[in-house]
């Protein structure tokens, strides 16, 4: 009986080893919007790990985070290669609130996207149990999917 009971307790106590991202094509344009959302302390210490000789220890769970190496570590972790180009990104907003980061980010891109390609390593190197998962809105076409350490990358064709 009383292994029954711990089981649903551990898994409450458990933590959710998640990200999402958004990933929306800007209509009539060569932009996309891209979307984060994780864990503050978690991308705290995929930073420390990705730039240990960053001094993180003077940054509070609400402090923002340098937008400068928030882009660089993101543009590291995340390729995002749209009709095979390979995309680089600028910070638009960032915002933490209650031990969540939100980051708004811009990717200048192709007018009409036909293949994106995505390899996401976020948090990979600290969880085996990470999942990234990426929502992608691209000419009224929606896709979904699930990354992982073992799965890190995938490649999606969209046709008008």
């Amino acid at each position: 009986m009383l292994k029954i009971l711990i089981l649903p307790i551990l898994l409450i106590f458990h933590p959710v080893h998640v990200t999402l991202t958004s990933i929306d094509q800007i209509q009539g344009s060569d932009s996309m919007k891209v979307f984060y959302r994780m864990y503050y302390d978690d991308f705290l210490r995929d930073y420390n790990l990705y730039d240990p000789n960053c001094n993180l220890e003077k940054l509070s769970v609400n402090e923002s985070f340098p937008a400068d190496l928030i882009i660089k570590y993101f543009n590291d972790k995340v390729h995002i290669y749209v009709n095979n180009k390979l995309l680089t990104g600028k910070v638009l907003s960032e915002n933490i609130q209650d031990n969540e980061i939100f980051l708004k980010l811009l990717y200048w891109s192709d007018k009409d996207p036909k293949k994106i390609k995505i390899t996401n390593k976020v948090l990979t190197g600290l969880y085996s149990d990470q999942t990234n998962m990426i929502f992608i809105s691209i000419n009224k076409n929606e896709q979904a999917m699930r990354l992982t350490p073992e799965h890190d990358k995938e490649t999606w064709s969209f046709y008008k």
